[in-house]
């Protein structure tokens, strides 16, 4: 075997969600290694300037090039849609990115409204204008921003009342009348089971993480660098010691405890 196919797979966020995507990562490829960096230092990402979240997603990548990561993950709607394109033309190793699952959601509950739950930056950004154009024409979609959400999330806690009233508020004009709410970010599914029973169990949940990892493993294979013998995992963050406990908390939790929506 190669010695790149023993390399680790780079995964990175803004800060907790994307441990959300390493979860789905080592269950559907568990022979890698993975890095997951957490960049807490300067989360969150989805209320910064479309220049400020391309400097952080080179800064990162280049930390994860440097420990000699094989392929990376941009495990942020926010941070893909802000520097993915860029990433790619400066890197000549695999560079996966996400994006809200609009497709999925439209092919499957399209007849009906369709809310994207997501960042602002991520709803303004044109890489959502074109999904929107390409998929979006002549259906009931509605833009959701959520601005105040990734920071809620990223403190730890998910089932206090706080949270609660603000997806209420959120929400409130959508009630009895949406039939998919599509997770356009990856902390998002932390918060799932509480959007759930507010909007009921004849409302879909969509996100991408599967999609996202499947097409991770389908461009490894094509480029021969799949592992046979790994499975090790190591979490960094620029944040301090609390943050990176809450990061380790998180992927123990989401091992046994996530659901994933397609």
């Amino acid at each position: 075997m190669c010695s790149s196919c023993n390399a680790p797979i780079g995964i990175f966020d803004s800060g907790v969600g994307g441990i959300s995507v390493l979860c789905t990562a080592t269950k559907l490829m568990p022979n890698e290694d993975f890095i997951y960096y957490a960049d807490n230092a300067f989360a969150p990402y989805g209320t910064q300037t479309v220049q400020a979240v391309k400097d952080h997603s080179f800064r990162v990548a280049n930390w994860l090039l440097n420990k000699g990561v094989k392929a990376i993950v941009v495990a942020c709607n926010t941070a893909t849609s802000a520097a993915i394109k860029d990433l790619r033309d400066s890197f000549t190793i695999p560079i996966i990115g996400m994006e809200p699952a609009l497709k999925p959601a439209i092919e499957k509950h399209g007849s009906k409204k369709i809310i994207v739950l997501a960042t602002p930056m991520t709803l303004a950004n044109k890489k959502f204008n074109l999904l929107m154009n390409r998929y979006g024409k002549n259906k009931d979609i509605v833009s959701l921003p959520a601005p105040k959400l990734v920071e809620m999330i990223e403190s730890g806690n998910f089932n206090n009342t706080v949270m609660q009233n603000y997806l209420k508020h959120k929400f409130n004009d959508y009630l009895n009348l949406t039939s998919a709410i599509v997770l356009g970010c990856t902390h998002f599914l932390y918060i799932a089971n509480m959007l759930q029973k507010l909007v009921g169990k004849n409302v879909v949940l969509v996100d991408g993480n599967i999609g996202t990892i499947r097409q991770l493993a389908n461009t490894l294979a094509r480029n021969n660098l799949l592992n046979k013998h790994g499975g090790n995992i190591k979490i960094w963050s620029s944040g301090d010691d609390l943050t990176l406990k809450l990061c380790n908390k998180l992927y123990e939790y989401g091992k046994n405890n996530l659901r994933f929506y397609e």
